[in-house]
């Protein structure tokens, strides 16, 4: 298994269609042939000294293998969503995971 975990800041100054826009297309990258399990979340409520609440949105998205990660990332879909959306963020980190042994 292979975990894909972006979290996206939005430019503060983002047009509320803009948003909209930005979080349908996100939406929509969980759609992706390759993707076996996805999620697109905001923070949650929770507050404790450990979690970061300042990212705007997150994107989970599960695969079989890193081969199906890079097939991901290759994909007419992805690619549009990048080139896009890429005005909207003024921050995103990536972590990727993969099961131990």
């Amino acid at each position: 298994m292979f975990v894909h975990a972006v979290y996206f800041w939005l430019k503060d100054d983002l047009a509320p269609d803009r948003r909209t826009a930005f979080a349908e297309a996100l939406r929509g990258l969980t759609a992706i042939e390759s993707v076996r399990h996805g999620f697109v979340g905001v923070p949650a409520p929770t507050d404790r000294p450990v979690i970061d609440r300042s990212y705007s949105y997150a994107l989970t998205v599960v695969f079989d293998d890193q081969a199906g990660h890079d097939r991901y990332q290759v994909d007419p879909i992805h690619e549009r969503f990048v080139e896009q959306y890429k005005d909207c963020w003024e921050r995103i980190v990536i972590y990727d995971s993969v099961e131990e042994g």
